[in-house]
């Protein structure tokens, strides 16, 4: 379980978080909604201690995320970046195996290798793109790469950043279809921040809004169209009048 509580965060006079309280229960997948500059990325980046928040706590299943022994905590994450983050240099096997081939339990290459091409059949994948270059590869596959890159280690909590940013709706609805699979099956415990409705009624158990560095609802997916919110009514419906200013 991630839990945080009265977390704060600035950056000199900009203040981002300003008092976040929100509870992750393990094996569920929870969708961060929220408009563009509301502190979305910077809340994962907080809870992965990247960037150290300035008050309240953050704890994972009981233990503060800054006291944690680093290589043992980020061993339990896995992550889709927003643009995929794939190493040009290398090629689309080493990329998907590069966790697995270092640190202390790294794998022999073989092994890591074949841990990596079941993962690019797993999204879909075929051991023939295996040995290309991200650049050769289309906006789709490099995202799908970068999803199976973030369950080659069978991570328990993974971090989505904008899954289908780029994407056509259909590869979109392609991509959620995975992450939604994958997550299941895994039984991991799963946060995604995103601006695309149709992702969040495909991969979430649970919503959180966040606006204004502060969670303004938070709740089942089920019960997000009939929340009296209005800042979750203005961002779901798309409305440019209510109480989010769309000009910022």
């Amino acid at each position: 379980m991630i839990t945080l509580s009265g977390v704060t965060k600035s950056f000199t006079t900009n203040h981002v978080l300003r008092g976040v309280d929100l509870t992750l229960a393990s094996g569920k997948s929870m969708v961060i909604i929220g408009g563009s500059g509301t502190g979305k990325s910077v809340l994962l980046k907080c809870i992965l201690g990247l960037v150290p928040h300035d008050s309240g706590s953050i704890t994972l299943d009981g233990q503060d995320v800054r006291r944690a022994e680093r290589d043992a905590f980020l061993a339990r994450f896995g992550m889709l970046f927003q643009g995929g983050a794939l190493f040009d240099s290398l090629r689309v096997w080493e990329n998907v195996a590069f966790r697995l081939m270092r640190g202390a339990t790294r794998r022999p290459k073989d092994e890591a290798r074949a841990i990596a091409l079941e993962k690019l059949r797993r999204v879909g994948l075929g051991p023939q793109v295996a040995d290309l270059y991200p650049g050769e590869l289309s906006g789709g596959m490099q995202k799908r790469v970068g999803l199976a890159r973030a369950i080659a280690a069978e991570p328990e909590i993974i971090f989505f950043d904008e899954p289908t940013t780029g994407l056509d709706p259909i590869m979109a609805g392609v991509i959620n279809d995975l992450i939604r699979e994958i997550v299941v099956e895994m039984g991991a415990t799963a946060m995604t921040i995103t601006h695309d409705m149709s992702s969040v009624r495909a991969i979430a158990d649970d919503v959180a809004m966040l606006h204004d560095g502060r969670i303004k609802w938070t709740g089942p997916v089920s019960e997000m169209d009939a929340c009296t919110d209005p800042y979750v009514q203005q961002f779901i419906h798309g409305r440019a009048t209510g109480p989010i200013n769309a000009i910022r």
